[in-house]
């Protein structure tokens, strides 16, 4: 399983499309996902060992130049940061909600990393910047304490970047409502 997580987010879809060409043929690493995001922007995240990302995540932030939004890199990503992203995930049982929201989608990635690291938690949903205005949100369940445990740590993340939007905790969420997260 891959150890490390990179994300390159454009301004230029065309130019996020030449830089995960490069990025790739630079680095023995694998795309997550790579497609276009609101409003109008492209995102890379790239899966391998640390030096791999790094060098990747590196390729894509000279090719970008003006273009830049934002990158990272998670040298120990949890690996159910995953399934999350590419929206494979169907936890066994829904006890209590976290959402957190947030305006960078680089941001969000961190925190879900950040917030899956925390407690016994599972992710229902990891959603990048599609139909959301470039808006981020992450939908995870537990008990309701790992749950709390889960968004404080979020929130902690989500604030070092100024771009935190809100969060909330659902401690007995409707099983109508869960139907529709899941």
């Amino acid at each position: 399983m891959p150890k490390a997580i990179g994300m390159v987010e454009f301004s230029s879809i065309a130019r996020g499309i030449y830089a995960a060409d490069q990025m790739v043929k630079v680095s023995d690493v694998d795309i997550v996902t790579a497609g276009s995001t609101c409003p109008g922007k492209f995102i890379v995240i790239v899966h391998g060992d640390v030096a791999a990302v790094d060098n990747s995540v590196d390729t894509g932030e000279q090719i970008a130049g003006e273009h830049l939004v934002d990158t990272l890199l998670i040298p120990n990503v949890s690996p159910q940061i995953f399934p999350a992203i590419t929206g494979t995930v169907m936890p066994d049982e829904i006890l209590a909600i976290g959402i957190i929201e947030s305006f960078s989608q680089a941001t969000m990635v961190t925190v879900a990393d950040a917030v899956l690291k925390t407690a016994m938690l599972e992710p229902i949903e990891l959603r990048l910047g599609n139909g959301l205005g470039g808006k981020s949100y992450f939908i995870f369940t537990g008990d309701v304490a790992a749950v709390k445990a889960g968004v404080e740590a979020g929130e902690e993340v989500g604030k070092e970047s100024g771009l935190l939007v809100n969060t909330e905790i659902i401690p007995s969420p409707s099983n109508i409502l869960v139907d529709t997260l899941l």
